[in-house]
């Protein structure tokens, strides 16, 4: 049997020459602003770490020897003499979801150059994050005083499931406190017009607004899988 000859280059020429093009390429990244493309690189390597913290979380469950507590009772509120499962996180939820739609809406009008209004959308985001990081604080208020959680012990169960709960939840209230930061500072410098001034890199685009809507989605999305991961299964 002989083979047919072929004048292909080896895989390592071929590799090299791709990348060479894309390096090269003045059109691939042209309509690509720096602070997207570096926005999109930190949530990438973000996804990264929350990844390795819900990996590590179904891990630990999964081969804890102790049971794991029932987040369903766990995280329930009596409300009215009624005991209602998840109460709490349904309301965070829906809070970030709603903060979602805000921030979409903040993007379409700095678009549209209406800037007053992008900076109120803002800052209504900016108070639906600060209203969730409340209610967080009050999730793990109950969690430590009423129900003795610690890092390192848990009376109702596995051990681990407190150093699960507080390093994930806390990781994310990190990032939805920071953006709350983020949105204030970008909310009042486009209300008082400061990227419309003369001088700056093209005056008039509010391209801002669009990054640290990304910043914001993504974070709201962690919480989705946090929600599913974490608190229903």
């Amino acid at each position: 049997m002989t083979t047919r000859p072929t004048n292909r280059p080896p895989t390592e020429t071929r590799l090299a020459s791709l990348a060479a093009d894309w390096s090269a390429d003045g059109e691939t990244f042209k309509q690509v602003p720096w602070g997207k493309a570096m926005m999109w690189i930190f949530l990438l390597s973000d996804t990264f770490v929350f990844s390795s913290f819900l990996v590590g979380y179904m891990t630990v469950r999964m081969s804890a020897v102790e049971s794991w507590p029932n987040t369903s009772e766990v995280f329930a509120l009596t409300i009215g003499g009624q005991h209602i499962p998840l109460v709490l996180i349904a309301i965070m939820t829906f809070i970030l979801i709603t903060s979602s739609g805000t921030m979409a809406m903040a993007v379409n009008c700095a678009y549209q150059r209406k800037r007053k209004q992008a900076a109120l959308l803002m800052l209504a985001t900016a108070l639906l994050g600060v209203s969730f990081v409340g209610m967080q604080v009050f999730e793990w208020s109950k969690l430590i005083v009423e129900e003795g959680v610690r890092p390192w012990s848990n009376p109702m169960g596995a051990a681990q499931f407190g150093a699960c709960f507080f390093m994930i939840t806390g990781f994310h209230g990190l990032h939805v406190s920071a953006g709350v930061i983020y949105l204030l500072v970008v909310a009042t410098k486009l209300w008082r017009g400061h990227y419309d001034r003369p001088g700056r890199a093209d005056p008039g685009n509010y391209q801002i607004v669009e990054i640290t809507g990304l910043y914001w989605h993504f974070v709201d999305l962690v919480w989705v899988f946090i929600f599913a991961f974490f608190y229903l299964w």
